[in-house]
């Protein structure tokens, strides 16, 4: 049997577990209370003010793209109509990684071989061109058993093998073999009555310019919004009517076009230099001429274009100027012209468009009506009827025949083409015929 401890025991446990535990307590740290507070304090921001400097330096010049070569392409034949002949050659070199450095390691010689052609000169080869020539005009064989080679000849195909020179690494730039062997003569003729004549043979490429208000007020707006189209021939005259220029509607909207080019801060200055440039030198100017003159118009009046520096030449008494009459034979038909257009320099052989279409319907401005040499243009220096007017077809052919006169004719049995106007009835003439015409009051009161 257990025995219990005394209750005076038990009293004096509790009490020392007390006493333990407050002693314990007193030995903590007295609690601390934290209380967050924000102070602003303030704080000095230092502002960068940028400003931006313009400094014009010099571009450095851009390098044009490297012609990039397919696996599979092949350069023996090229679009422009030369060949490429090719020939490997070998030379015993040094370390490759020496030789990898040097650009003549590994490098192609590029030649352009030209033949430059020279002119036909006796009516043999004439009529290799345009057979039937020597029947067609009699009065011609004489004549080119006497004629010189126009120094024009040479001059042109000095301008092409200048061209070809500074265009040699620019394979896309370069003259096509058609464009260089596009003229076969240029001859200088003398009937015994002193008429001069100057004979051109070559192909036919197509000219679309030109524009006349008084004769042509409306025009569509492909062609009036274009900017390639030209508005003005060399050919030209004092405007008569009050018709504007259909063109200059045209012109008038890429006039304030270029105006806001050149207020906008955003455009580039190489750009608002050329805009400014052709402002003075295109719009401003063309927009004169279109105001005060009127041109021929390549869809409806038969001209031809006879290079730029044939036309200026003033000690030539053989090159035709603006206004000269000519004929252009092609295929037996005889067609009476005049000269309308000054052309560039490296190349002959151009004709209003609708002459091209006459001679073969599916001339357009992108496709020459005759590729081959086979025009034969004949004009008659100093015969231009001063001042320039307007055409007239029957005058034009009238000129033609007498001047084809001088040197013999035309064969018997032989007419020169006949011109239609083309042209559409003008707004005035169409109002004019519907309008009913007025009664008689004497027959209404017999």
């Amino acid at each position: 049997m257990k025995s219990t401890p005394p209750k005076s025991s038990l009293w004096k446990i509790l009490c020392a577990i007390l006493a333990v535990a407050v002693v314990v307590l007193g030995l903590r740290k007295p609690k601390t209370e934290i209380v967050e507070k924000t102070v602003e304090v303030p704080v000095v921001k230092e502002v960068v003010k940028v400003v931006e400097k313009t400094v014009e330096v010099e571009k450095p010049p851009v390098r044009p793209p490297v012609m990039g070569i397919s696996r599979d392409a092949d350069l023996t034949e090229t679009s422009k109509g030369f060949t490429f002949r090719s020939q490997v050659k070998l030379e015993n070199g040094g370390l490759a990684t020496e030789e990898r450095k040097q650009k003549s390691s590994y490098m192609a010689d590029y030649v352009l071989t030209v033949r430059v052609p020279r002119a036909a000169a006796t009516l043999e080869e004439l009529e290799k061109g345009s057979p039937g020539l020597g029947s067609l005009f009699p009065g011609l064989v004489p004549l080119v058993e006497k004629a010189s080679v126009s120094d024009f000849f040479e001059k042109l195909y000095s301008n092409k093998t200048d061209r070809l020179k500074s265009d040699a690494a620019k394979l896309g730039g370069l003259l096509t073999s058609h464009n260089f062997f596009d003229c076969q003569t240029m001859l200088n003729l003398t009937a015994e009555n002193g008429r001069r004549v100057f004979l051109m043979q070559g192909d036919m490429d197509v000219v679309s310019d030109g524009s006349d208000g008084d004769r042509l007020p409306t025009m569509p707006d492909e062609i009036v919004n274009s900017s390639y189209y030209q508005p003005t021939t060399s050919y030209g005259w004092a405007k008569v009517g009050d018709t504007p220029n259909p063109l200059i509607k045209g012109y008038e909207k890429r006039l304030v076009v270029a105006r806001k080019e050149l207020a906008d801060p955003n455009v580039a200055k190489e750009r608002k230099d050329w805009v400014r440039s052709r402002i003075r030198t295109v719009l401003e100017p063309g927009l004169e001429e279109m105001k005060r003159r009127s041109f021929l118009i390549a869809d409806y009046d038969p001209f031809i274009v006879i290079p730029m520096n044939i036309i200026l030449d003033r000690r030539d008494k053989y090159g035709p100027k603006v206004g000269d009459y000519a004929v252009v034979v092609h295929e037996g038909i005889v067609y009476p012209a005049i000269v309308g257009d000054a052309g560039p320099t490296f190349k002959v052989g151009e004709a209003s468009l609708r002459m091209a279409r006459q001679i073969n319907p599916k001339a357009s401005p992108y496709w020459r009506p005759v590729s081959d040499l086979t025009v034969t243009y004949l004009c008659f220096p100093g015969t231009a009827k001063k001042p320039h007017r307007a055409p007239d077809y029957e005058d034009w052919r009238a000129n033609c025949e007498s001047l084809l006169g001088e040197i013999g004719g035309l064969r018997e049995g032989v007419e020169l083409f006949r011109w239609e106007n083309t042209l559409p009835p003008l707004p005035g003439a169409e109002i004019e015929s519907e309008e009913p015409e007025e009664e008689d009051p004497a027959e209404e009161n017999p």
